[in-house]
């Protein structure tokens, strides 16, 4: 029984440590893509940056609800969109200029955070309603795309005629395109190189997601966790690890608007896991086996993105140890919740 357990274990730690690599090259990776086709770090942390580093838990999740295993893949979604809301806390600790939520101020993070607590409704919706699919598949799991990409136009307009802008303060990060760098790298074969790097990337953080679902599936028979707990704590935190990685990294470079758009916009594409993971799943539609753990990881990552929808509308430029307020509510609210989930989930 001990070597079952030393194999799932290595594997899981291993996987893991691919996904950290390959996603500490992500950021810069997506910032040059910003850039180059002129899409914005908004726009591109949600869709490329965003969906990228989501890939490992879609394997997860498609994965387990193929094998029939519903709430592991129902956890590691869930779990992942919580445990990366929390990530913009450690980047605010990063930053030390000011509070990030200050100064990554923009339209398009607040209509991603707005979009985001729409998408975690719909689920909510889906599981409390009547019991309605077709072909096993739940009308919820079509609307959650749909909504998705009509919040994706809502963000491509806000950045080409925006209703409104934040007020600009001396901490206010402004996203600036250097034109000169572009001319000299030469536009169409810098972007030819940065769709190669990110194929590579995305492939690495692929196969390791693989590893992480196996293993993780392993671990919750061995070592007789719930797969309710190991969704939501060890493979979401895990195939979150990217989101942690680039985060930083995009902190650090600068480059703001795309840290906070990466978290946001991966959060919402973690949605999308659900309706693939619901259309995976042949035993009828994955809403209904929701349950305590999941709608509790729900009803969580909605707090929590309210609390970050209220620091990113009041801006405070400092607190509590020089981040603030709504990044020292984000954890207490994650660590706490998560050691309550922990003991719940522990199988004797």
């Amino acid at each position: 029984m001990s070597e079952p357990l030393l194999i799932n274990l290595g594997i899981f730690v291993l996987s893991a440590i691919a996904i950290a690599l390959a996603g500490s090259r992500l950021a810069g990776v997506a910032d040059r893509l910003a850039e180059v086709t002129g899409l914005g770090q908004a726009l591109v942390g949600a869709i490329f940056l965003g969906g990228c580093t989501s890939l490992p838990g879609i394997v997860t999740s498609v994965t387990a609800a193929a094998g029939g295993h519903a709430e592991l893949a129902t956890s590691n979604a869930l779990g992942a969109i919580a445990a990366q809301t929390v990530y913009l806390a450690v980047a605010d600790i990063a930053y030390s200029k000011a509070n990030l939520e200050h100064a990554a101020a923009s339209v398009t993070n607040l209509i991603q955070a707005t979009l985001l607590v729409a998408l975690l409704a719909i689920p909510l919706v889906a599981m409390s309603g009547p019991d309605i699919s077709v072909f096993g598949i739940h009308p919820a799991t079509l609307l959650i795309p749909i909504t998705y990409i009509f919040g994706l136009y809502l963000i491509s307009e806000s950045q080409s005629l925006p209703m409104w802008r934040p007020l600009q303060t001396s901490n206010t990060m402004q996203e600036t395109v250097p034109h000169a760098e572009l001319e000299m790298t030469g536009e169409e074969s810098g972007l030819r190189s940065l769709a190669a790097q990110f194929v590579a990337l995305a492939a690495v953080v692929t196969v390791a997601g693989y590893g992480v679902a196996h293993s993780a599936l392993g671990l919750s028979q061995v070592a007789h966790l719930s797969e309710g707990l190991v969704g939501s704590l060890f493979t979401a935190i895990s195939n979150s690890l990217p989101e942690l990685v680039t985060t930083v990294a995009a902190v650090r470079r600068g480059a703001l608007t795309l840290a906070v758009g990466g978290v946001i916009g991966g959060n919402s594409f973690d949605v999308l896991l659900l309706a693939l993971s619901d259309i995976a799943y042949r035993e009828g539609s994955i809403y209904k086996v929701l349950a305590g753990q999941q709608i509790f990881a729900i009803g969580l990552t909605i707090l929590m993105t309210g609390i970050l929808i209220l620091g990113m509308l009041r801006r405070e430029r400092h607190g509590i140890g020089n981040i603030g307020l709504e990044s020292v509510l984000l954890i207490l609210l994650y660590v706490g919740g998560f050691i309550a989930l922990f003991f719940q989930g522990w199988q004797g």
